[in-house]
């Protein structure tokens, strides 16, 4: 553990390994079987379990327990594990919940930002680059697509899917899942429209935009059922990748889309 700084009053399992750079602050505890890349930063009263694994820059901050046993009431006391890409900033009281058992694996991907409050389930697998704002909270097994945004106090339904570069407005009820690039709003939530302002942030081509919201309307703004949508996109519809990723999403659907 060269070049790491560990505070006096920090407690760091034997078993643990930390990465060259990275600095655990006042009263942090990092349990047995936690790896840590290079350059993590734990501000102070940080808890991290194990077994779990992160990688290099992530920032935990104060108070945030990061690899708790899974909340849920079936598990049973075997190892589970949590995993952690890079530079993601965990702001404070965020919890993350290992697997509830050692066949499955909760995933964090890279330069996520976790604001505080918020909450990631038990075998839930979480993309790049999203943003849960406060109080976001998922249950059990739930998927979440590259860039999508967690608005405040949204609670996403356990197996519930949300697609890339979707929203959800705050105090959202997410019951069903969340098809790539919508909006969705609402107790319980509706489709409100497509996330036009987070697509121009990633310079989306506008004529990527234009087939995305001819998508939407005949999905959501026309008289057709889901299936009947489904074949007049595929009709209607250049084959881009983003009508395909759209038609594979909601195809793949076992609780079904929002409406």
């Amino acid at each position: 553990m060269s070049d790491v700084q560990i505070h006096a009053t920090a407690i760091v399992d034997l078993t643990a390994e930390l990465g060259a750079g990275t600095i655990v602050g006042p009263y942090c505890v990092v349990g047995a079987n936690v790896v840590l890349g290079p350059n993590c930063w734990l501000q102070h009263h940080v808890t991290l379990l194990g077994p779990m694994r992160a990688g290099a820059g992530n920032k935990f901050y104060a108070s945030c327990s990061i690899g708790q046993q899974t909340q849920d009431l079936k598990y049973a006391g075997e190892p589970t594990y949590l995993e952690i890409g890079d530079e993601n900033t965990f702001r404070e009281f965020v919890t993350i919940s290992r697997s509830t058992t050692s066949a499955g694996k909760t995933r964090i991907g890279n330069r996520g930002s976790f604001l505080a409050y918020s909450h990631v389930g038990h075998d839930c697998e979480v993309g790049d680059e999203v943003v849960f704002s406060n109080n976001g909270t998922l249950a059990g097994h739930v998927q979440i697509g590259d860039n999508a945004v967690i608005g405040g106090l949204t609670a996403v339904h356990q197996f519930c899917r949300i697609g890339r570069f979707a929203i959800t407005g705050g105090c959202s009820k997410i019951v069903q899942d969340v098809p790539p690039f919508m909006i969705a709003d609402g107790n319980p939530a509706e489709i409100r429209g497509v996330n036009l302002v987070g697509l121009e942030r990633k310079n989306y081509p506008a004529e990527s935009v234009k087939w995305i919201k001819e998508a939407f309307r005949l999905i959501y703004r026309s008289k057709y059922n889901t299936r009947q949508a489904i074949e007049a996109v595929r009709k209607e519809l250049p084959r881009n990748e983003e009508i395909k990723e759209i038609i594979e999403f909601i195809e793949k659907s076992e609780r079904g889309i929002i409406r």
